[in-house]
C-alpha cells in the first residue's frame, strides 16, 4: 500500500510540474513576443474592401503605431480604379499624425506599382490639381506623390512580418484643427497592388492587439495577405 501511494504522490507531483513548465513555456513565449513587438505596427488585414463610401474608420488614437495591409484591386487585365478611404477624428486638442505608404518587395512583381496618398481635412490646403475622388465642401488636401513607374526605390527589411518593402510617400506633421480627416489610397498610373498604409509611431500592445498580431503575424509570414497568384 505504501508503495502504491508513493507511486501516486510521485505521479501527481510529475503532472503537477509538467503544468507549471508549460505554463513557464508560455510565459516566455508571450514575452518574448511582446518584446520582440515594442517597436512593431499592430498589423490589420483588408477583409472588406476599405471604399469611398464606407472608409476603414481608425477609432483607436492615431498615435498609436498600426499597419494596414490593403490592396487596389486590379485583375491584371483591365485599369486599376480602386481607391481606398481611411478617416480619423481629431478632437480638442493637437495630434501628431504619421503617415507612410510602402510597397511589399515580391521579386520584380511590383516594380513599377507607386501608388499615391492623400491627405483630407480642415484646416488644409485648398486643391491645385485634379484627383479621383470628392472633397467635403471647405475642406482641404495635401498630396503626397510617389516616384515615377519604374524608377528605382530603395528598400527595407521588416522584421515584424518577415518582407521587404519599397520606401514611399511620407506625411509628418502635428494637426490641430478639430474635425474628421480622411486618407485616399490610389494609383494614378493604374497598375493597383498590394500596399501597407502605416499610421501612427506610438508604441502601445493591449490585449486585444496581442491577440491580433499573433494570428494577422502568422498570416502575414506566410504571404497571406498578398493578392497575387
Amino acid at each position: 500500500m505504501k508503495l502504491r501511494f508513493f507511486i501516486i504522490q510521485l505521479f501527481g507531483g510529475l503532472v503537477k510540474m509538467r503544468r507549471k513548465i508549460i505554463t513557464l513555456l508560455t510565459f516566455i513565449f508571450f514575452f518574448m513576443f511582446i518584446t520582440s513587438t515594442v517597436s512593431a505596427h499592430v498589423p490589420y488585414i483588408e477583409y472588406r474592401d476599405y471604399n469611398e463610401d464606407k472608409p476603414l474608420y481608425v477609432w483607436k488614437m492615431i498615435e498609436y503605431s498600426k499597419a494596414f495591409y490593403a490592396w487596389l484591386e486590379n485583375d491584371g487585365v483591365n485599369p486599376c480604379e480602386d481607391i481606398d478611404a481611411f478617416k480619423f477624428k481629431i478632437r480638442n486638442k493637437p495630434k501628431h499624425v504619421y503617415i507612410e505608404l510602402i510597397v511589399p518587395v515580391v521579386d520584380d512583381y511590383y516594380e513599377e506599382f507607386v501608388p499615391w496618398f492623400a491627405l483630407v481635412g480642415p484646416g488644409l490646403p485648398a486643391p491645385n490639381q485634379t484627383l479621383p475622388f470628392e472633397i467635403p465642401p471647405g475642406y482641404g488636401v495635401i498630396v503626397k506623390e510617389n516616384v515615377e513607374p519604374g524608377e528605382e526605390r530603395e528598400t527595407f527589411y521588416e522584421p515584424f512580418g518577415g518582407k521587404s518593402y519599397y520606401k514611399g510617400p511620407i506625411f509628418e506633421e502635428t494637426l490641430s484643427e478639430s474635425g474628421i480627416y480622411y486618407i485616399y489610397c490610389w494609383d494614378p498610373y493604374e497598375k493597383g497592388g498590394d500596399y501597407n498604409l502605416v499610421l501612427g509611431k506610438g508604441e502601445f500592445f493591449g490585449p486585444i492587439d496581442i491577440i491580433r498580431s499573433i494570428i494577422n503575424t502568422f498570416i502575414i509570414r506566410r504571404d497571406g495577405e498578398l493578392h497575387i497568384n
